[in-house]
This record gives C-alpha cells, sequence and structure tokens, in this order.
C-alpha cells in the first residue's frame, strides 16, 4: 500500500510468453518469436513500470507439460528460465518486483535460497519466489523415474522446504559484513549463523554463502487455491494469486484465507490477494468487443479442445459432442483439483458446452474475462477492492505487449482519477512499495517497546 494511510490497490502483470490468450502469438501485433527474444520482455516491462505496477510475474512450468502440444506443434513452448531473464530484466528496469516461479518438488532450498537472494541483490531489493508444488507427470518425468508424491505430501515438503529457505536467508545478520581492510577483519563471526536444519525431507547444515538479501527475505507468493494450498499461503504467503470469477467467490475466498492468516498469527494485512483478471479494452464497448472477437478467431479448434483436457487433468473429451455438455469427471489423481472444480463449477453455472468451456480456458484458464471500456473495467475493479473482494488484481494480457499497453494507457488513468490507485512510486524495495513489512532475522534480539 502506497501513499500514507489511503488504501490503494496492488496490481501484477502475468507475462505468459506472448500472452494470456492461447492464440495470443498470432496476434497482428504480436511478435511470435517474441518468446525467445530479450527486447520483448523489455518491452513488456518498461509498459509496466509506465502503469506504476508492482508485480513482473513470470509464470514458468518444467516440462511441455501440456503433452498435446508436442503433437499438434501448434503453439509456443519454449522459452527462457525465468531468474536468468529476471536477472537481465533487473537491469533494464527500477521499481517493479520481479516475481519468478521455482517449484519446491524439483529443486533444493541452499539453491532457491541463494538464486533468489542473489536476484534481490541484483535489483535493489526486488526480487518475489512463486512458490509451487509441481503437479505434473511430464515435469516428473524429466526428474528421474519417481511419479509425482501425493499432494498432501508436496505441501508437506512444500512447508518446510520454505522454512528452511527462510532461514538460510537469515544466515547473515544485517550488519556482519565489515569489509574492513584497516583492520583485516571482513565480517563479523557472531553475526553468521548455521541453520543446521533436520526435517522429514531436508538436513541443511548453512549458511548461506551470500548475504541477508535487501528485502530481508524476498516476496513470498503463491497461489494453491485447495485446501492444502490455502493453509501453505495462510502461513507463509504475502502475495496470494487466486482464480475468482464472480465478487461472491472472490469476497469468500478473500475473508477465509484473511481469517486463516490470522489464526495462523499474522495480521491480515501482511498478505496481499490478487485475483487474476483477463481485460480486453477498447475506448468505445464495440471497439473492445472486435478485438475480444479478432482474438477468439484465431484459436484452433484442435487447440482448444487439447488445451480444455489438459487443464481438466488429462481427460479424454474425445468421445464426447463439442457442443453437448461437459461430462462429469472423476478424480485426475494429479493433484490439481482446485482447477478442476473451478472449470466444472463454471460450465455447470453458466450451463455451458464443452466447445463453450474451451473457448473459456482459451481466453484466461477460468479467470475472470472483462470485455469493455476503461470505465467498464474500472467499475468492476474497485468493486471487487472496495467491498472486500480483492487487494488488486493480477492483470493477464491476451496479447503482448499491446494488450498490456491498452490496459495502461486507459485503465490506468480511470483508477488513479478514483483515489483507488497510485501517481507515483514510493520506496526503494518492493517491500516498501507495496507497504509489507521487512522481516526481523531469527537470530536478531526482540525489541522491547516498553
Amino acid at each position: 500500500m502506497s501513499g500514507g494511510s489511503r488504501r490503494e490497490m496492488n496490481l501484477g502483470v502475468f507475462v505468459e510468453m506472448t500472452g494470456r490468450h492461447l492464440a495470443g502469438w498470432r496476434h497482428r501485433q504480436v511478435n511470435p518469436q517474441g518468446p525467445m527474444d530479450f527486447g520483448h520482455y523489455r518491452q513488456v516491462i518498461e509498459i509496466a513500470e509506465r502503469g506504476l505496477f508492482d508485480l513482473f510475474f513470470l509464470a514458468d512450468g518444467l516440462a511441455i507439460r501440456d503433452r498435446s502440444a508436442e503433437r499438434l506443434g501448434r503453439g509456443p513452448k519454449a522459452h527462457f528460465e525465468p531468474l536468468t531473464l529476471l536477472s537481465a530484466l533487473s537491469q533494464a528496469s527500477r521499481h517493479i518486483g520481479l516475481i519468478a516461479t521455482a517449484s519446491t518438488t524439483f529443486n533444493a532450498p541452499f539453491h532457491i535460497a541463494r538464486k533468489f537472494a542473489s536476484l534481490d541483490f541484483l535489483s535493489g531489493g526486488r526480487a518475489g519466489w512463486n512458490i509451487v508444488t509441481s503437479s505434473s507427470a511430464a515435469e516428473a518425468e524429466n526428474f528421474g523415474d519417481q511419479p509425482i508424491p501425493p499432494a498432501q505430501e508436496r505441501y508437506r515438503r512444500a512447508g518446510e522446504f520454505v522454512e528452511v529457505v527462510r532461514g538460510l536467508w537469515d544466515s547473515w545478520d544485517d550488519d556482519a559484513i565489515l569489509a574492513d581492510p584497516a583492520s583485516g577483519v571482513y565480517f563479523r563471526p557472531d553475526g553468521l549463523h548455521a541453520l543446521d536444519h533436520r526435517g522429514e525431507f531436508f538436513n541443511v547444515r548453512g549458511p548461506l554463502n551470500i548475504p541477508r538479501p535487501p528485502q530481508g527475505h524476498p516476496l513470498l507468493v503463491q497461489a494453491g487455491s485447495s485446501q492444502a494450498g490455502m493453509a501453505l499461503g495462510a502461513s507463509v504467503g504475502e502475495i496470494i494469486y487466486t482464480a475468482q470469477t464472480t465478487l461472491a467467490d472472490a469476497q469468500a475466498f478473500y475473508g477465509q484465507l484473511k481469517a486463516q492468516a490470522q489464526a495462523a498469527g499474522r495480521p491480515a494485512q501482511a498478505l496481499r490477494i490478487l485475483p487474476g483478471l483477463f481485460p480486453v479494452v477498447g475506448r468505445s464497448r464495440a471497439e473492445a468487443q472486435e478485438k475480444f472477437a479478432y482474438l477468439q478467431s484465431l484459436i484452433h479448434p484442435e487447440v482448444g479442445l487439447a488445451q480444455l483436457e489438459h487443464h481438466l487433468g488429462g481427460v479424454d473429451l474425445s468421445g464426447y459432442p463439442l457442443d453437448g455438455p461437459l461430462p462429469d469427471l472423476p478424480d485426475s489423481g494429479t493433484g490439481a483439483t482446485s482447477r478442476i472444480a473451478l472449470l466444472q463449477h463454471i460450465a455447470r453455472r453458466d450451463n455451458l458446452t464443452i466447445r463453450d468451456l474451451y473457448l473459456q480456458v482459451a481466453i484466461a484458464r477460468g479467470h475472470p474475462v472483462l470485455t469493455g471500456t476503461a470505465t467498464d473495467i474500472a467499475d468492476m475493479m474497485t468493486a471487487w477492492f472496495q467491498e472486500g473482494g480483492a487487494d488488486g488484481f493480477n492483470i493477464m494480457p491476451g496479447w503482448l505487449p499491446g494488450g498490456l499497453a491498452d490496459f495502461v494507457d486507459l485503465v490506468v488513468p480511470e483508477l488513479q482519477r478514483r483515489g483507488v490507485y497510485r501517481r507515483r512510486y514510493q520506496g526503494a524495495t518492493t517491500r516498501d512499495i507495496m507497504g509489507l513489512a521487512r522481516p526481523a532475522s531469527r537470530y536478531a534480539a526482540p525489541v522491547d517497546y516498553r
């Protein structure tokens, strides 16, 4: 939160190569080689900073998770590793938070702690870790022959993983490094701490061989909406991404997660809930509808159906009529239950056919889609923000960079006019800009405020 005591919404941009829409790469304004073009990402982050966004979020996975993509070859599936890209983008930006996805299932805590601490230093205090547990068999096949662990085990591992990483970030006291040539003392030995963690999944001595990050801890970002995912977010998450399609659903999720955080001993304001939002903005409603219809016209039917099958846990829908209802689906066994349940709920609630549903999935994968003028979109965002549904939004442009530029040029001024969004950055680090506290080290002496 910025601007003193006045509450202002936080905005992130969800950067998925050339855009969130399944066919965004085919848009006439898009560079189809963008996923491997640094200049493409630099242009996107420059637009996001012009719009005073808090966060630049890179989606990632450790496999081509949609196996139909290998067969069909109809969409971009090759892209940069996120921490590498964000390290480069840290030098092309000044204020925006840099969020990279990294799995707790296929990494080690020491590596993750060191990499994100390095990014925090390179960026001057703007790093954030999007914590995911990985539920894809395709990812597991790239890391040996063991199947994906059950969801509860993955989340137990994730909880311990995060605790180890946070402990490693505290390896050095903030003032431990003296670097004094005159005395010959580089650091105070009493300011260096070995973690000596012994747990169910990890044995890690430490200490980390990089000083305590500028933010103390890089931001912890989390997106699970299952029961286990919400428990993890409530206990450690500071930025929570979620997919809610109505204000009532958003309010229910918001209230439940904030209450869980408070039950875990955290103040409600210690975490910010940012639902995803897919906007298509026009200077008139007719122009916005024209932009949306053009995007939808780019979807190849084979790709749309394959994408829906993927997001339903790999179910085979080939035996069902496209213009018939979605059948009842068994548990996929992948652990991606919250998103599957959401899509089934949307299909039942709105009486959608399989074709209708794949057209929706192609747009935003279960997030709300809003097509209209800046006023229309700001009305929705302001209502959710002021009525207990969101602390801000994770904006998901359908195509990049044009979809983001439309939002920044048209919607941001409208939000500013209403007094719900900042007019300038205030603060040095992302924590400063968002009004999130810098964590004290676990080794710091407690402060007596009496």
